[in-house]
């Protein structure tokens, strides 16, 4: 981060209350099945990224909205905790704040629903009310679980104001604008997400990180899962191996990894060097149940 910047890294996305049941396998269509007693954590892929990264020891700001209710308070404390900055996490009076229901199998693998809440609601306005903000940031780490249009206010005011933007095309549009894929710097995708962007379902990785690279983005970053990453940037992918560990629920792993790269690009790391780590830390998020809760810090990375 230059002298110029007051935060390492700005997260401009969702705040979900995250309600996970596990089971012991997942029903089948018009099937009932018993779970766990339900969990409720702090979630949401914005939120998410803030924390992984705040509890890293970035200076991170969250531009969210959440309600005034029981679950927009737990999102705040999570995120107080992580040493997160709330002056930009606007509060709704009377709106519900977007919440996400977790299913969680016997392999740690989810599935997810999303209820947007208060998410929705997060405007261009809110952006650009936040100018200033922005072009305090090194990093601008952004998702789509707020409106495109908020998003692509969002790339306009960080590229007006020099920051590097992040963007993970999450949930996946079936197609995405020019001007957000030639913005990110990384595109940060899952293999499902790699395989729906570039067009590209049977290809392998290589193909479709430069299939996403021909269409616009300057950099991209595939997350493997347990195989690790795949990064180009140059003319030649680069793999990064995985760390092997024992897997128990891998909710918010891709926004660990996020926010770790963030962070580590924030800091002047190459995009290899800021992979390599988020590697490290998205494999560290999977030992431990929940999103948030499941974070590491850097102490426990050493």
């Amino acid at each position: 981060m230059s002298d110029r910047h007051t935060y390492d890294v700005l997260v401009i996305g969702s705040a979900n209350a995250d309600l996970t049941v596990r089971v012991d396998r997942r029903p089948n269509p018009g099937e009932t099945v018993p779970g766990t007693d339900l969990v409720e954590s702090a979630g949401g892929k914005g939120a998410n990224q803030a924390a992984a990264a705040a509890r890293l020891g970035a200076r991170t700001a969250l531009l969210a909205r959440v309600g005034d209710d029981p679950f927009g308070q737990l999102l705040l404390e999570a995120q107080h905790a992580a040493g997160t900055e709330l002056r930009h996490v606007l509060v709704e009076k009377g709106a519900r704040t977007g919440t996400a229901m977790i299913v969680v199998g016997p392999d740690g693998d989810n599935t997810i629903v999303v209820s947007p809440g208060a998410n929705a609601r997060l405007s261009p306005a809110d952006v650009r009310a936040a100018r200033e903000v922005v072009a305090a940031s090194a990093v601008v780490s952004l998702q789509l679980e707020i409106s495109l249009e908020t998003v692509r206010a969002a790339v306009k005011t960080a590229t007006e104001s020099g920051a590097r933007i992040v963007l993970n095309p999450s949930p996946t549009p079936k197609t995405l604008d020019t001007d957000l894929l030639t913005a990110a710097n990384p595109l940060v995708v899952n293999e499902h997400e790699a395989e729906l962007l570039s067009g590209l379902p049977d290809g392998t990785p290589t193909d479709q990180a430069k299939a996403l690279r021909e269409r616009g983005a300057r950099s991209v970053v595939i997350t493997l899962g347990g195989e690790g990453a795949l990064v180009l940037e140059a003319a030649e992918p680069i793999r990064i191996p995985g760390a092997p560990v024992e897997v128990i629920d891998t909710t918010g792993a891709g926004d660990a990894f996020t926010g770790a790269l963030a962070l580590r690009l924030a800091r002047g790391a190459t995009l290899e060097e800021a992979a390599r780590f988020a590697v490290r830390v998205g494999a560290a998020s999977v030992t431990r149940p929940g999103a948030q809760p499941s974070y590491p810090t850097a102490e426990e990375l050493a």
